[in-house]
């Protein structure tokens, strides 16, 4: 665990924002895409945007940003 600066936290509290917002999007576009190799690499980028997501929230609940895991 280590203290994370006012910044850092704002810094990440964004990039997960960020993650979500784009996770969400794609997962609402998603039954649109007509194209098999474009709904495979939409499938690609949810899964590791949902793995992005999961790491951010790992890391900020072990560093005592957020209580209790997910949210």
């Amino acid at each position: 665990m280590r203290n994370l600066s006012p910044d850092e936290i704002l810094a990440l509290s964004t990039l997960l924002k960020a993650e979500a917002n784009g996770l969400a999007i794609t997962k609402a576009l998603y039954s649109a895409i007509d194209d098999h190799e474009l709904k495979k690499m939409a499938e690609s980028g949810m899964a590791a945007g949902e793995s992005r997501i999961r790491t951010l929230q790992q890391f900020l609940s072990e560093n005592q940003v957020v209580k209790g895991g997910v949210q």
